[in-house]
């Protein structure tokens, strides 16, 4: 395909390097330049162009801007009918999209996660899911979204990533100060493996009674971990 991208930030990027290895044509805009420079140097089928010649030479059109920012960004371009246009802006919602980049027909928004970069990343979707699934599944797992309300919703919940990250970064800090030496990337993989079941069963398993997992989950909730936690949602969805 002939792949266009407005916009060139970490999302954006990694959307490239995700599609780079495909045989596309893509040219990417200088916003931001570094991150532009670098992937057209590191990929033959990687070029800069500026915005409107992203769109004349393209039929499927990424955007990577930020979404306040958008509208003054694209309201001086002129897209065609023909154009596909696949949204990566959390913050416009899908009709706001198509009122950016009218008389484009095709629309979608799409939420990846940096390790698209590399596959094996799960991919939100709403509008046109197959052009979306043509481009990144199966490397990608695609989920799809019914309307503005779930999307949002989808949105708030994948914010805990950065929370849970943070935990198990803090639990590495504090192993690597305890010394246990030959130990490294330990509890990402006990993590990372334990979130491929059904998370209610595998928190019945580590249930032991005056288990580690029992007693430091206790301690969480007595500090009140889950009830910030859905708090915090609920701000994110207000």
């Amino acid at each position: 395909m002939k792949i266009g991208v407005i916009g060139c930030g970490t999302i954006a990027s990694a959307v490239v390097e995700g599609l780079a290895w495909q045989g596309h044509v893509i040219r990417v805009s200088p916003r931001s330049r570094k991150r532009a420079e670098a992937l057209a140097q590191q990929f033959d089928e990687v070029m800069i162009a500026d915005n409107q010649d992203v769109l004349n030479e393209s039929d499927v059109i990424f955007l990577g801007l930020m979404a306040e920012h958008a509208a003054d960004v694209l309201s001086e371009l002129h897209f065609r009918p023909d154009h596909k246009v696949i949204s990566l802006m959390a913050g416009a919602d899908l009709q706001q999209v198509r009122n950016l980049v009218s008389p484009a027909g095709t629309c979608a928004i799409m939420i990846p996660f940096p390790n698209i970069a590399r596959g094996n990343s799960p991919v939100l979707t709403q509008g046109d899911d197959a052009l979306i699934s043509q481009l990144f599944a199966p490397r990608n797992q695609i989920f799809p979204v019914a309307n503005a309300q779930e999307m949002q919703s989808c949105l708030a919940a994948q914010a805990v990533l950065s929370p849970a990250l943070k935990l198990v970064n803090t639990a590495e800090t504090w192993l690597d100060a305890a010394g246990p030496g030959g130990v490294q990337g330990f509890l990402r993989h006990l993590v990372a493996s334990n979130l491929e079941d059904d998370t209610g069963v595998t928190l019945q398993a580590l249930d032991t009674p005056g288990g580690y997992n029992q007693r430091l989950r206790d301690h969480m909730e007595k500090a009140g971990m889950s009830k910030a936690l859905t708090r915090g949602l609920d701000d994110l969805t207000r």
